[in-house]
């Protein structure tokens, strides 16, 4: 686990540096500059044993994160102190100033390593909501209590699951919630309905869009942080700037644009809309489906928290769409024609879910990310 103490010590050397302001990424080491092998960094992974040590370009990383392997083969994402500290400033710089943090994700994975982060640049001690148990709404106001009291700017982190934890209680975690300057969601798409629902609450929500490698949250509400780019090529999102990590451990260092696995296009205000991962189309009679777009439209029906879009061979079509449904009410859930009826309307006939079933949770991956692979195994 990843302490406050140790990163302090980590980012050090980023941390007196001026700020970064142009999109250039952090120079990698030359492996004629460093020894063939050194220590590691501070390690966040959510699984395995002891990293190799470092080698070369790789000698730069001050932080190596592993990835879920949700869409493949899990990897270990080297972060410079450089782009987390950047990544950091430019954070609060978007959200009107640095403040305390409210700690409620694992330091396993990049978004609560960069409260951390955040905590550190700002010079405050950030509250930790106790997660031992699963996060709940009433540690969560525990936790937040300090965290409220404090002088200036008070900020925290959440998953789409645990805003509608909280939202739904509407008891002391959404109280405490709702003093928040500011509450980053990010992690995986979130119901437009809990958005809405979420806002109209008074939480100042301020969705975000990034990931290990870009030091996590680089688009916030659509639009990029100062001096991120984000451009699309053949539909895939595509990032620079001074947030990307240095590379993948084992691998090359990354160059000037980081290609990611993501679909995205550009809305009429300008800003970013996430279409889901390219790896998740389903190609049903030649037709392209994004399960993104399924969800949305599931999701946006009474009685329906959230859904999963997953596809399912079939003879004819090579795939068809199946649908997971966590309705509101599992013994009351919503009409299963509705809902087909929704779908076609919304993205057309072809994206129609020919099964449909109702579970009272989505498996999870990672903080707050649904496992698609499991859902679909349990169509089988």
């Amino acid at each position: 686990m990843i302490t406050l103490t140790a990163l302090r010590a980590a980012l050090a050397p980023a941390l007196t540096a001026p700020a970064l302001t142009a999109p250039a990424l952090t120079a990698p080491h030359s492996p004629a500059d460093t020894p063939d092998d050194v220590g590691l960094p501070l390690v966040a992974q959510p699984e395995g044993g002891p990293l190799p040590a470092l080698r070369g370009w790789e000698t730069g990383a001050a932080v190596a994160v592993g990835t879920s392997g949700s869409t493949g083969t899990p990897k270990v994402v080297l972060l410079s102190a450089e782009a987390l500290v950047t990544s950091a400033r430019l954070t609060h710089e978007r959200l009107g100033g640095p403040g305390t943090w409210l700690l409620a994700l694992p330091t396993t994975h990049i978004a609560g390593i960069q409260v951390l982060v955040r905590s550190v640049v700002a010079g405050t001690e950030p509250g930790v909501t106790d997660l031992s148990g699963g996060f709940r709404a009433s540690g969560f106001a525990t936790a937040a209590q300090a965290v409220l009291a404090s002088p200036g700017r008070r900020y925290t982190a959440l998953v789409p699951t645990q805003l509608g934890r909280l939202v739904a209680t509407e008891g002391p975690g959404l109280a405490a919630l709702r003093q928040f300057d500011a509450v980053l969601l990010g992690g995986a798409a979130t119901p437009h309905a809990l958005l809405e629902r979420a806002r109209r609450l008074g939480v100042r929500v301020v969705t975000t869009y990034g990931m290990s490698e870009t030091s996590g949250g680089c688009v916030y509400d659509g639009l990029p942080l100062d001096g991120v780019h984000v451009r699309l090529v053949d539909g895939r999102i595509e990032v620079r700037g001074p947030v990307l990590a240095l590379g993948y451990q084992g691998g090359e260092p990354f160059g000037e644009w980081f290609r990611t696995g993501d679909l995205g296009r550009v809305r009429p205000d300008g800003t970013l809309e996430v279409l889901g991962r390219a790896d998740d189309v389903i190609i049903s009679g030649g037709e392209k489906i994004a399960p993104l777009q399924v969800e949305r439209a599931l999701a946006a029906q009474a009685g329906v928290r959230e859904a999963c879009a997953v596809p399912l061979a079939d003879p004819e079509w090579g795939h068809v769409v199946a649908a997971a449904v966590v309705p509101e009410d599992f013994g009351n859930p919503p009409d299963e024609a509705a809902l087909r009826a929704a779908v076609g309307e919304a993205v057309g006939r072809f994206a129609v879910p020919k099964r449909v079933v109702f579970v009272r949770e989505l498996p999870l991956r990672g903080p707050g990310k649904v496992d698609r692979r499991a859902v679909a195994n349990s169509f089988e």
